[in-house]
């Protein structure tokens, strides 16, 4: 009776539920029962909920990206080109392109990026700069400033209509470009602020990287 006084019997059954959920999810945790192997998928409504969780996300988060007004310049496009050759390709593919080992080995699947992703500039400017958690796609404002960001997105916004020859064509001297521009880099964004304008936010200066040593080239 006097556990009753002082504790409604509504509360109380929260307590008893609460106490029960925390030891069903510690049981859960502790048997390793849930296979985190990436070559065995999720069950279809955890991946339902993830991909529901992830989208949302991200666009909450595009709102406040801001498209920079010489998006469509082709000085945007050719120097995308190169960076997407040297940095994406080896998980996103290009035209011509077979599957690469490691794209054949991620979980979940990067989006071949030949085809449209279904994502506005925005919103593919955001998870590029900011990455997406236990997916194997890098938060790459860490080490290039926003400017470069956009020049990707202008490239990735055309990748869907060229064709093997075309993409080819663009990144013939892709190497050697994208050496040259991350020498040439502003200081990068570090993942402070998203205002997506183009000009670069304090953070670490873009160094030489080889992020395409991993990917097989196409013939």
């Amino acid at each position: 009776m006097a556990a009753r006084r002082i504790f409604p019997r509504w509360l109380l059954g929260l307590i008893v539920l609460a106490i029960v959920f925390a030891g069903g999810v510690t049981l859960f945790v502790q048997s390793g029962v849930y296979d985190v192997g990436a070559d065995v998928p999720h069950f279809g409504p955890v991946a339902r909920l993830i991909a529901a969780v992830r989208m949302r996300s991200v666009e909450v988060r595009a709102e406040d990206v801001v498209r920079p007004a010489d998006f469509n310049d082709p000085k945007r496009f050719a120097a995308g080109a190169g960076l997407y050759n040297e940095m994406c390709s080896g998980c996103h593919l290009a035209p011509g392109m077979q599957p690469s080992e490691i794209s054949r080995g991620l979980y979940p699947r990067a989006p071949d990026l030949t085809k449209p992703t279904g994502l506005t500039p925005e919103q593919e400017f955001w998870v590029i700069k900011h990455g997406i958690k236990m997916s194997g796609m890098a938060a790459w404002g860490a080490t290039h400033d926003d400017s470069l960001i956009w020049n990707m997105v202008a490239f990735i916004d055309k990748l869907p209509s060229l064709s093997a020859a075309d993409y080819q064509a663009a990144t013939k001297d892709s190497g050697e470009a994208h050496e040259h521009m991350m020498n040439d880099a502003p200081p990068a964004a570090s993942g402070t602020g998203t205002s997506g304008s183009g000009t670069p936010e304090s953070g670490d200066r873009g160094g030489s990287h080889d992020h395409g040593e991993h990917k097989d080239r196409h013939q």
